[in-house]
């Protein structure tokens, strides 16, 4: 069964194939960090393997965003997938998730300017499409700093960034996932190339839209090489206005991604609504742009994701607007949460104050429903 049936019919408990996976439901577990790796190192720990395990009951698992290399880091504690250590970490992950009769991706990710000299090697300045320095702090190991402005990427060592996302994808072959999912949303890298806010350059990767694009396409078509078509997708969050961002129009230039992106055979698309957040911080001359708006361009699979309840997600499936639907924070506190969305069952709330960093507490000790 997949995304060809009559929009009416379906519901959240449908199954669906997205490109090679066969999913026997729709309800996505959205990428979040969490911030329980092992520093210095980035190493997913055995903890981690529990968490995703619980919560293997989601039609497709999502990890956290992954770092690429040394130089995507921007955070502490989280994952990578650059060093033979943290692919061995990662394989009791998979193992877990498969071992329980899930599906997982592992989200690839360089954070570009949001990062800070204290996380870069020998203390360099974070890197970016263009030396637009963004409002806000970083949350370093000194505690939170301002962020710095960044060093362009030259023209010459884009390729080498697109090759640490491939190496990337490999190593996550070998680690055992399902599949990889491309960050191009919420003003990390690939985002800061695509926005005309953060991408001011005049080489062949700025100005036009078609340049602009043209990293995030670059690396999209890397990541098929690796794992072939239907096992890519790629997340883009046309209205994000997190980590400072802004495009003068999202709808073009989002429009534009989502057709080009149409012709690489992915497994498929993952959008992100806006939300109250994006619209308290919103510049002037924002626009939103309604996941549904992206039908027209991309005619694979659409995971809608940004603050869906079961109360909204299934007349997001019922119109069409959507194949399947990723929810974040109610997996954070109901690992069974397709059960509990089949047995229409009260939802526990989360502990906001665990959310990011710590141990068990707050991440692999919240109960399944019982009977």
């Amino acid at each position: 069964m997949n995304a060809t049936l009559a929009p009416s019919s379906l519901t959240l408990f449908s199954p669906l194939r997205l490109g090679a996976l066969e999913l026997p439901n729709r309800v996505v577990m959205a990428p979040m960090t969490r911030n329980r790796a092992d520093n210095p190192g980035h190493v997913p720990t055995p903890l981690m393997a529990e968490y995703y395990r619980q919560r293997a009951g989601a039609g497709l698992i999502v990890t956290e965003a992954t770092q690429v290399s040394p130089q995507g880091v921007g955070y502490p504690n989280t994952p990578g997938i650059h060093s033979g250590e943290q692919v061995t970490g990662w394989r009791p992950v998979t193992d877990a998730v498969h071992s329980a009769g899930g599906r997982i991706v592992l989200q690839l990710w360089h954070v570009g300017r949001i990062s800070h000299p204290l996380f870069q090697p020998e203390g360099a300045l974070p890197v970016s499409a263009s030396d637009v320095k963004p409002r806000g702090q970083s949350y370093t190991p000194q505690g939170l700093m301002d962020f710095v402005t960044p060093r362009p990427l030259e023209t010459d060592e884009i390729p080498g960034v697109v090759a640490d996302f491939a190496r990337g994808a490999a190593n996550a072959k070998e680690a055992g996932f399902d599949g990889v999912e491309l960050h191009g949303a919420n003003g990390y890298l690939v985002d800061q190339f695509l926005r005309d806010g953060t991408n001011r350059r005049t080489d062949r990767y700025g100005g036009s839209v078609e340049n602009r694009a043209r990293f995030l396409l670059e690396v999209t078509r890397a990541l098929r090489d690796v794992w072939g078509p239907g096992r890519v997708g790629v997340r883009l969050s046309p209205s994000g206005t997190f980590n400072d961002m802004f495009d003068s129009n999202p709808a073009r230039t989002f429009g534009y991604a989502a057709a080009a992106l149409d012709k690489l055979d992915l497994a498929y698309l993952h959008v992100v609504a806006p939300d109250d957040a994006d619209r308290r911080h919103a510049p002037a001359g924002w626009k939103e742009v309604p996941v549904s708006s992206f039908r027209a361009q991309f005619k694979g699979p659409v995971i809608a994701a940004g603050g869906y309840t079961l109360a909204t997600a299934q007349p997001a499936l019922a119109s069409g607007e959507a194949d399947a639907v990723a929810f974040a924070k109610a997996f954070i506190a109901n690992p069974d949460l397709v059960e509990r969305f089949r047995r229409e069952a009260p939802l526990a709330a989360p502990d906001v104050s665990t959310f990011y960093g710590g141990g068990e507490k707050g991440y692999a000790d919240y109960p399944a429903l019982v009977g």
